[in-house]
């Protein structure tokens, strides 16, 4: 299973709409420059993980912690460490119906 999850990131392109579940196994310093964003790594319990970034200059903040388990919906990026998912909040454009995050029991979006 680990593997066909891990293969099946591997084999998403840049730029499409994902939606997992995972548990946050780090918290990382805010990202300022440009647009705030919030970041985190998840793993998705299956050898594989994945950088979060999240805009706070458009959904709240997070009050994460290591262990935390959430599910989310955002744009894939692939690189060279297992990836990264942004656009994890509502678009500003109304044009898409944009990603969120859900952590107990609340979304942010």
């Amino acid at each position: 299973m680990g593997k066909t999850r891990q293969r099946q990131f591997a084999a998403i392109d840049s730029g499409e709409w994902v939606e997992a579940s995972g548990i946050v196994i780090k918290l990382l310093k805010d990202d300022n420059e440009g647009s705030r964003h919030q970041r985190f790594i998840v793993d998705l319990r299956n050898d594989q993980t994945l950088l979060i970034a999240h805009n706070i200059d458009l959904a709240p903040r997070i009050p994460l912690a290591v262990g935390d388990r959430l599910k989310f919906r955002g744009m894939y990026e692939s690189n060279d460490l297992g990836g990264l998912v942004h656009w994890t909040h509502h678009d500003p454009m109304g044009v898409e119906d944009g990603g969120f995050i859900i952590c107990r029991r609340r979304t942010y979006a």
